[in-house]
């Protein structure tokens, strides 16, 4: 269902919609469509977004998936605040947001998921095993990596739970900027998305 802010049944919402605080990641607007796109979502959608930040794509999958449930997990309490505030922004009625750290409060979560993102998190391999514990056949994990060290544990950590149709993208994004008289192009950080399924 679209929002009075966002009133288009396409994602992309462009990222000075949403209410941010200094420090605190946001997905932006290029690497989100590139997410949702390998997320390979359904109207009624169990997603699971761990790290969830400013809250980016639980807004954008909440508004997708309006008969799906979307779990945003968060540690930070003001973190957590601020994704319930950008989902009240936005309309979005379908997420639930978990104070917690994972993998830890992962276990208290009663709806299991179908599709399971992950925005960082420093135990990235224990997230991982843990998630896939709760994935059924044909459930389907997509991570992001911003460095070589987590690209390295993602895919190792794939290859032990012999994870099927695996994926490797990385953005390569360039935004036009005005500075000063001019207009350049400016590049956005590139960054590793990695996804694959579980199938029994």
């Amino acid at each position: 269902m679209p929002s009075q802010l966002w009133p288009y049944s396409s994602p992309g919402i462009p990222d000075d919609l949403f209410e941010h605080l200094p420090g605190i990641p946001l997905s932006q607007r290029e690497i989100r469509l590139l997410l949702i796109a390998q997320l390979r979502l359904q109207p009624d959608t169990v997603l699971w977004d761990i790290g969830a930040g400013t809250g980016t794509i639980p807004v954008e999958v909440g508004l997708l998936c309006p008969q799906g449930r979307i779990i945003a997990v968060e540690r930070d309490e003001e973190v957590a605040n601020l994704i319930r505030r950008n989902c009240d922004r936005f309309e979005v009625k379908n997420v639930e947001v978990i104070e917690g750290s994972a993998p830890d409060c992962l276990h208290d979560v009663k709806q299991t998921p179908q599709r399971v993102c992950i925005e960082g998190g420093r135990p990235i391999q224990e997230i991982l095993q843990t998630v896939w514990h709760y994935l059924p056949s044909s459930g389907r994990v997509v991570a992001t990596a911003a460095n070589l060290e987590s690209l390295y544990a993602i895919s190792q950590c794939f290859a032990q739970l012999q994870a099927r149709n695996i994926e490797v993208v990385q953005s390569a994004v360039n935004r036009l900027e005005t500075r000063g008289f001019s207009q350049t192009l400016a590049a956005v950080d590139p960054i590793f998305i990695l996804s694959g399924e579980k199938l029994d």
